[in-house]
């Protein structure tokens, strides 16, 4: 069909313009049909008025009984049809003969029409053909003092002349109709150009089956999908984004036509998403923190073709919890790795010293030096097996401290309380205190004069408490959503493993742990998480992590 490529907009103009067409058509032949019904009804009665005026007129009912009718009452018929705007005045006896007519040779002949009811004594309308043509009269008895019909008198307008009044009031009608048809007209020309903005100017067809693969690839897409619009109310999410959210399932058709759509207050999202949603601002690849998920965050504004105003955004949620996981995994052997390469340098370093001292012929010297070293590393080595109980914990720590060596930074480490053994989770805590410690070690060696790092581990009340300060330059924000959000750190590299990962990386493994951190600026940064020791038990693996020495107690440390 010719109309299958018409727009929606451009489809409904034509209809409605049809539409205003017909009902124009049907209501200006409504009008001129009242109007002629109107017309014809008021000449019978403007016939009837001068009728029945005429035949109740003394000149009339005497002239009537008169020896000669038509000599006394054709003057008067001819000057009361000059006078009367009417066409003809036919007066007749009982009969139906003429005693009057416009047409004096027609006096004397007999009445073309009905005059049974008039003769009866009743007044009544007809339109008939006379020897005028077709006319509108009236006919009305003319009676005598005793009421009895002496004559009659018609009076009448032909019927072309009426059509002449009806058509005197058809360019009222037509122009009305007219005025209706344009407003009509105007009417469908603004919905159809509304209803070409709001689609695109996309047909019906084009619509439907833009529909069909909206909804496809709603349901099909691995990425949650979220719009939101002006008002703060999420107006679609699709399956996969209900779930990495914890929400209800969503559907584009139902969530926008059964109910209203939930403001995000109401659908229990974490702060930091919460506030991005709502923020309406661009976002690319933040990492926020929702349960135990870290999901990856894009946010647009949602732009119409041709327009700057947003009518809301759209934001894209990539669930990242398992890249993390690997990266947290390798984040944690490598952590391990470069605290064995520091400790392995500073090993070399060590021996050297030992070998030359032997050499030098002064091996009291060298076995005081060795003997010294490895009563440190015993030391330092057992304080933190029998506090913690956790042997890679210790060894993370002790290789931090020869790395710091490097770098310049004094690294000192304290511990209280004794935790239960198989409570911990070596990978998430290595995790969570490895980048801790990494973050005060760069941000102390790069600012501070004499560069301190502080690591303080308390087990009490139930809870183990893991605190790493440093002298550094503080954190630039106490806000922990800003400090994780990709974009916003200051390290050169934010791939999965790197430093920029560094603080999603804490906040994930501390949301593994059921724990909680929180960031303050005393002399420099201050970060303290609090786990549940309960909540440790529960998340320790049942596979154990990869093999990794214990702190070295003995040789040089």
């Amino acid at each position: 069909m010719f109309w299958r490529g018409w727009s929606i907009a451009r489809r409904l103009f034509v209809a409605n313009l049809l539409v205003a067409v017909l009902l124009t058509a049907g209501f200006a032949a409504a009008m001129v049909s009242d109007a002629g019904s109107r017309t014809y009804e008021q000449t019978r009665h403007r016939m009837l008025s001068v009728g029945t005026a005429m035949a109740v007129s003394p000149l009339v009912v005497a002239g009537a009984s008169a020896a000669d009718p038509p000599a006394a009452l054709q003057p008067y018929a001819k000057a009361v049809m000059d006078n009367a705007g009417v066409d003809f005045v036919t007066m007749m006896n009982p009969s139906g003969l003429r005693w009057t007519h416009p047409d004096p040779a027609r006096i004397g002949g007999q009445y073309t029409g009905s005059i049974s009811e008039a003769r009866a004594g009743h007044p009544y309308f007809e339109t008939t053909v006379g020897t005028l043509g077709p006319s509108v009269r009236a006919i009305v008895p003319i009676k005598d003092a005793a009421g009895n019909v002496i004559g009659m008198v018609s009076t009448g307008v032909t019927v072309k002349n009426v059509e002449v009044l009806v058509a005197a009031r058809l360019p009222a009608v037509l122009g009305l109709a007219a005025a209706l048809m344009l407003a009509g007209s105007l009417a469908s020309w603004l919905v159809g150009r509304y209803l070409k903005r709001v689609t695109l100017g996309w047909g019906p067809e084009e619509l439907g089956q833009l529909f069909a693969y909206y909804e496809s690839v709603l349901h099909s897409v691995r990425e949650g999908l979220v719009l939101v619009d002006t008002r703060g109310s999420m107006v679609l999410y699709n399956d996969h984004a209900a779930l990495l959210l914890g929400v209800g399932s969503g559907d584009a058709a139902s969530t926008a036509s059964t109910a209203a759509p939930p403001r995000l207050e109401a659908m229990g999202l974490p702060d930091s998403l919460r506030e991005l949603l709502q923020s309406g601002r661009t976002a690319t690849d933040e990492v926020h923190l929702a349960g135990d998920r870290l999901l990856v965050v894009s946010q647009r504004p949602a732009l119409a073709p041709g327009s700057n105003t947003p009518a809301g955004t759209v934001a894209t949620l990539r669930d990242h919890t398992e890249l993390t996981a690997l990266a947290s995994s390798l984040s944690s052997t490598q952590t391990l790795v470069e605290a064995l390469r520091s400790q392995t340098h500073e090993h070399a370093n060590r021996l050297h010293a030992i070998i030359s001292l032997i050499e030098l012929d002064r091996p009291r010297d060298a076995l005081n030096f060795a003997t010294a070293e490895h009563t440190e590393s015993i030391r330092l080595g057992g304080e933190f097996v029998e506090v913690l109980d956790e042997p890679f914990l210790a060894a993370l720590l002790l290789g931090k401290r020869a790395q710091a060596d490097e770098r310049g930074v004094s690294l000192e480490l304290t511990a209280a309380g004794t935790l239960p053994p198989n409570t911990l989770d070596p990978r998430e805590l290595i995790t969570l205190l490895g980048n801790l410690v990494d973050n005060a070690i760069e941000a102390s060696a790069s600012c501070a004069e004499q560069p301190t790092v502080w690591v303080d581990l308390l087990v009490a009340d139930g809870d183990l408490t893991l605190t790493v300060a440093d002298n550094g330059p503080g954190l630039p924000t106490t806000d922990l959503d800003v400090l994780g959000r990709i974009g916003t750190t200051d390290k050169a590299s934010v791939a999965p493993g790197g430093r920029g990962y560094g603080m999603a990386l804490i906040r994930r493994a501390t949301a593994a742990l059921g724990g909680t951190i929180t960031g303050e600026n005393d002399g420099g940064a201050v970060m303290t998480a609090v786990i549940p020791v309960d909540a440790l038990a529960a998340h320790v693996p049942s596979t154990p992590p990869p093999s990794t020495p214990p702190p070295s107690t003995g040789g040089a440390s």
